[in-house]
């Protein structure tokens, strides 16, 4: 492709800032959907649920930085990982200490991933087919919080009217996903999350009211309550390390689709560098208590829109990032979003990524038998410890818990034993 401005070019200011403010808008409402799901889990209050966004925000935009400075060079959005939130809904019962270890682990692994070429060899393990079923896993174990995102919440509605307004808004979505091209595509979500917003608060007033006014200071750092103690727990560590593989595939594959559109010159490079500074902010997540990050691959939508291949064009995105995690005001107003527009964002998201697991699937053009058995029985394991009873779960030994009680981790095995065990080819 031909684009305006090539990855090292520098447009004017104005264009720009212009671009900056584009990426700004494309990143922050999956930023703030997944960032509320996550501080939902760790914290009840309010005020904590505040602050731990501000951390959030302001690791993503310090990512954005590094891996346009120092990591891949390309221009692509960073976001928290929906992988990772697996492996912190299956360690419910786990200190908050325990699993930003956990994530400071996984960090240090991609890391050591990327400096000893450790690459080249995953990549002979994660087959087309191994590939999709992770991809699959990772939207059908997020179906509990999708549930309890769509039918909780403030306010006087009945489930009902919950349900029957989350699936009309994603049909909406999804109508205008086909018709819009461009720009319009790629901003298709924060635009959703606004008019979503709107629309179920006059649906729904009484959780306009629940949900009450932003709170928090105009401006305020947020550099307390750091991961002060390391607490290893073998299994919810083991969990994790199976979660950071599959962030890596999603990791290679956001790198290596940009590698593809731009043409860009030392790809290899790009992505042994991309990988590194992708797990060093992992590390950083983890000491201040928050997801990590992985980058997105919404980016080659934008480029195409726009023309703008400009790494440069990314950075007033970053720096706006970090500019608003420093206002929990801000965040405050931009985060009040009702619950069952989350989770309606949520099924709008993992059908996307359900897509791109079919098309790793059926890439060769041939799909056997075998391949429709190494895909289907971790589904149908992965989903069956998904919805263990509670009372279950709880017989488990607390030390396998993590691993056994994880359905994505017990789907991912279940493949990898398929693939290169009973159907070796």
């Amino acid at each position: 492709m031909q684009f305006k401005y090539g990855i090292d070019e520098r447009p004017p200011l104005k264009e720009t800032l212009l671009y900056g403010l584009q990426w700004f808008a494309a990143a922050i409402p999956i930023l703030i959907i997944l960032g509320k799901i996550t501080g939902g889990f760790h914290f009840t209050d309010p005020g904590d649920q505040l602050l731990y966004l501000q951390k959030l925000i302001f690791v993503m935009g310090l990512a954005s930085a590094a891996q346009l400075l120092w990591g891949h060079g390309m221009p692509l959005i960073v976001g928290p990982s929906t992988v990772l939130i697996i492996g912190i809904l299956a360690s419910s019962g786990q200190s908050n200490d325990t699993i930003h270890t956990a994530i400071v682990g996984g960090g240090l692994l991609l890391a050591v991933i990327s400096v000893t070429g450790l690459l080249r060899h995953l990549k002979r393990i994660f087959t087309p087919c191994v590939v999709a079923v992770v991809l699959l896993l990772v939207a059908f174990t997020l179906t509990p919080t999708i549930l309890k995102l769509i039918f909780s919440g403030p306010g006087n509605t009945v489930p009902l009217t919950r349900m029957i307004f989350a699936f009309a808004l994603v049909l909406v979505m999804f109508g205008l996903h086909r018709v819009l091209t461009g720009i319009g595509k790629s901003t298709l979500i924060a635009g959703a999350v606004l008019a979503g917003s709107i629309l179920w608060f006059w649906v729904d007033p009484q959780g306009l009211k629940a949900s009450g006014a932003s709170s928090g200071a105009p401006l305020a750092g947020m550099f307390r309550n750091l991961t002060a103690s390391i607490r290893i727990d073998t299994g919810v560590l083991i969990s994790f390390l199976f979660c950071y593989i599959a962030l890596l595939v999603n990791d290679l594959g956001s790198i290596e689709s940009m590698n593809a559109l731009t043409k860009s010159e030392n790809g290899e490079r790009r992505v042994k560098r991309g990988v590194l500074v992708t797990g060093l902010s992992n590390v950083a997540s983890g000491l201040l208590g928050v997801i990590g990050p992985v980058n997105f691959s919404l980016s080659p939508g934008i480029i195409v829109a726009t023309g703008c291949a400009a790494r440069s064009a990314m950075f007033p995105a970053a720096a706006l990032l970090i500019a608003l995690s420093f206002s929990p005001k801000a965040i405050g107003v931009i985060s009040n979003i009702p619950s069952v527009v989350v989770g309606s964002m949520l099924i709008y998201i993992l059908s996307l990524q359900i897509s791109a697991g079919l098309i790793m699937a059926f890439e060769g053009g041939r799909f056997t038998l075998a391949d429709g058995l190494v895909i289907s029985l971790p589904l149908l394991m992965s989903l069956i410890v998904t919805y263990l009873p509670t009372p279950v779960l709880a017989t488990f030994p607390t030390a396998l818990r993590p691993i056994f009680g994880n359905g994505f981790i017990v789907g991912v095995a279940a493949a990898l034993l398929m693939e290169h065990g009973l159907y070796r080819r």
